[in-house]
């Protein structure tokens, strides 16, 4: 009863990403999945915001942790012929699953949708690898101008942007000391009933709230990786193409198995 689930869910970047790619109008996806629980559960929570926009999946194939040569994995996406490849994996996977699809130039022809990608691993793979890549996050630093200049007291401390994960602990941690000022206590249950009763709005959620089963709900971005040219100044990789609310982002409080939810 005293966790909260602040940022980063499957589902809120899966049914975000998925579900806004689908009703864009590509409609076909194929999907290669990390074999273990991450990639299990990204492709799962894709598919149901996939069908659920009128789009299907047409095929799948499972990959095994720490993969270092892509090359079968890609082709065989890019032959099914799928208007999307989605990457169900992160880190070194998720990497060489992109450089490979350049390699190959499928970059060029399908959509390639890495649904646990962060703008740490387009820094990493670079804009002429990235280019075109659709991805999804809660935050992004050149957003607005507030998420800027926190962004920039970040970059001074650490010498990189920031991310979803790192924006999201800022203000979870802020959104506590807050309900422990106005609640005049840190005993854990006052405190997260004051926190519950607040609407977050700071540099990472503007009518962000806390739901009775632990999940903050906020507003999730799917962004375009820039081409080379487009981007003019550094870290400028990411341009914001579609808002999905926070109702909408995150599942359902009727789909919900906590038993927080009943009481």
């Amino acid at each position: 009863p005293n966790t909260i689930l602040y940022a980063w869910d499957t589902y809120g970047v899966s049914n975000s990403l998925a579900g806004s790619i689908t009703r864009s109008g590509k409609k076909n996806w194929y999907f290669l999945s990390v074999d273990y629980a991450l990639g299990q559960a990204i492709e799962k929570d894709a598919t149901r915001a996939i069908q659920a926009a009128s789009g299907k999946v047409v095929g799948s194939r499972k990959h095994p942790t720490g993969t270092a040569d892509f090359s079968s994995f890609v082709l065989t996406a890019q032959n099914s012929g799928a208007d999307v490849i989605g990457l169900a994996n992160a880190g070194g996977d998720l990497i060489n699953s992109v450089k490979a699809a350049q390699d190959f130039g499928i970059t060029q022809k399908q959509t390639i949708a890495p649904m646990a990608a962060t703008l740490m691993d387009i820094h990493a793979i670079g804009l002429a690898s990235s280019q075109g890549l659709m991805l999804v996050e809660g935050f992004y630093w050149d957003r607005n101008d507030e998420s800027r200049v926190w962004s920039e007291r970040f970059f001074k401390e650490r010498n990189r942007m920031p991310i979803m994960l790192q924006a999201g602990l800022y203000s979870a941690i802020t959104t506590y000391l807050k309900a422990v000022k106005e609640t005049g206590t840190d005993d854990a249950k006052t405190v997260l009933d004051q926190m519950r009763k607040m609407e977050i709005n700071d540099l990472f959620a503007k009518g962000g709230r806390i739901r009775a089963d632990g999940r903050m709900v906020y507003d999730m971005y799917v962004l375009a990786v820039k081409t080379p040219a487009a981007s003019k100044r550094a870290w400028d990789y990411l341009e914001i193409r579609d808002t999905i609310s926070g109702a909408d982002a995150y599942q359902p409080l009727s789909d919900s198995r906590c038993p927080l939810v009943k009481n």
